[in-house]
């Protein structure tokens, strides 16, 4: 048996790197221009509520958090969601692309073979000067007011 020592552990951001190279990479700008199409992508916002409460959204997006995500994509989960479909376009986002590319990478895995992922992540979507839409009055993350 051994402790362990003598295995290398792969660099998250290596894995990063390779999952942006199997999926598409979109910068605000290109997001933005799909969404203003007939068909626009389904937005799927993969941050924690806490996030989603201090920060907001992209307009229109929808909320899978990260550790949900398989089960929610996967149509044979007790978990399943039905904005999940295998044929549509998908746009995953998180703060700052690392989190949103992995997951990206996964649902296409899963089947999921239109995925994409915002490169800049949702800063970079607020630093181009995109809309985002204030969640904090409709979120189930309330925060816990501090001893002062």
């Amino acid at each position: 048996m051994t402790d362990g020592s003598d295995q290398t552990v792969r660099r998250a951001w290596d894995m990063v790197d390779e999952a942006k190279s199997q999926i598409d990479n979109l910068s605000p700008t290109e997001l933005q221009a799909e969404l203003n199409t007939d068909d626009p992508p389904v937005v799927v916002d993969i941050r924690d509520m806490r996030e989603l409460y201090l920060k907001g959204k992209i307009p229109g997006a929808v909320h899978a958090p990260r550790g949900m995500l398989e089960f929610w994509v996967d149509p044979q989960s007790e978990y399943y969601r039905n904005v999940f479909k295998p044929e549509q376009r998908y746009v995953l986002y998180c703060a700052g692309g690392g989190r949103s590319a992995l997951a990206a990478k996964t649902m296409k895995d899963m089947g999921y073979g239109n995925i994409g992922h915002l490169e800049p992540g949702f800063g970079g979507w607020e630093d181009a000067g995109m809309d985002v839409e204030d969640t904090s009055a409709s979120s189930k993350w309330i925060p816990r007011p501090s001893d002062g």
